[in-house]
């Protein structure tokens, strides 16, 4: 049976679909809390992983080797690298990848980890279908649209480093998790997509327009989660 851990970079948004699951048991481990239960009729455990990188991994071992998650979930928010993604629209991995990791002395390309075999890791595509089909029908006025996740130690907000990473990465969205997350995703076996709600464009802008979203993105987000569960 299918075990489903959801990963949420929201306070908000986890306290949402903690509200609505049955729980059977809470433990904190490295100052994360795990609730463990049912939601929708699927077992689940939801966490909060904290910012940035490292969080992220440390999070993602933990549901592989105390839970036995089976596919993962992470949703959060992240800047705009696509003129397509507005604000409030959602972007849903195809894959993602680091944009501040840099071993090209050694022949590798720009973003990927040495000794790995690959540079980008690759959601799985039932599970970002799937989440596409259930925005579409819980946020019928939310743009989804599937694409490239960038993920680094660093809050963009700045117009030359945006177009950087448009240029070297192709990437659609740039955030702090979600590269660290598909890579203990990926070392694990474990299926995983990541939905990504646009907070702000990842220029100048950025610091006074993710306040006002942050609590739409956190309804919308929950709400696609839920619907996702049903769906899977």
């Amino acid at each position: 049976m299918s075990k489903i851990g959801i990963i949420g970079a929201m306070e908000l948004e986890v306290e949402a679909l903690k509200a609505q699951m049955t729980v059977s048991r809470t433990e904190k481990r490295a100052g994360m809390e795990f609730w463990e239960g049912t939601l929708e009729g699927k077992e689940v455990v939801i966490v909060r992983s904290g910012v940035g990188k490292v969080n992220a991994a440390l999070c993602v071992q933990m549901l592989a080797d105390l839970f036995g998650v089976t596919h993962i979930i992470n949703t959060g928010v992240a800047g705009s690298l696509n003129a397509r993604l507005d604000i409030g629209d959602i972007l849903i991995s195809t894959d993602a990848l680091y944009h501040d990791v840099d071993a090209t002395i050694f022949g590798y390309q720009p973003g990927e980890v040495p000794q790995l075999g690959l540079r980008e890791f690759p959601a799985d595509r039932q599970m970002a279908e799937i989440a596409k089909a259930a925005c579409e029908k819980v946020n019928p006025d939310i743009h989804a649209v599937l694409g490239r996740v960038l993920s680094g130690d660093q809050f963009i907000a700045n117009r030359e480093v945006k177009d950087r990473l448009i240029a070297q990465f192709g990437g659609d969205c740039a955030e702090m998790e979600g590269a660290a997350i598909a890579h203990g995703a990926y070392l694990n076996h474990i299926p995983f997509v990541i939905i990504r709600a646009i907070s702000d464009k990842a220029d100048d802008s950025s610091e006074m327009e993710y306040p006002v979203f942050e609590a739409a993105a956190a309804k919308h987000s929950a709400a696609l989660t839920a619907e996702m569960l049903r769906r899977l």
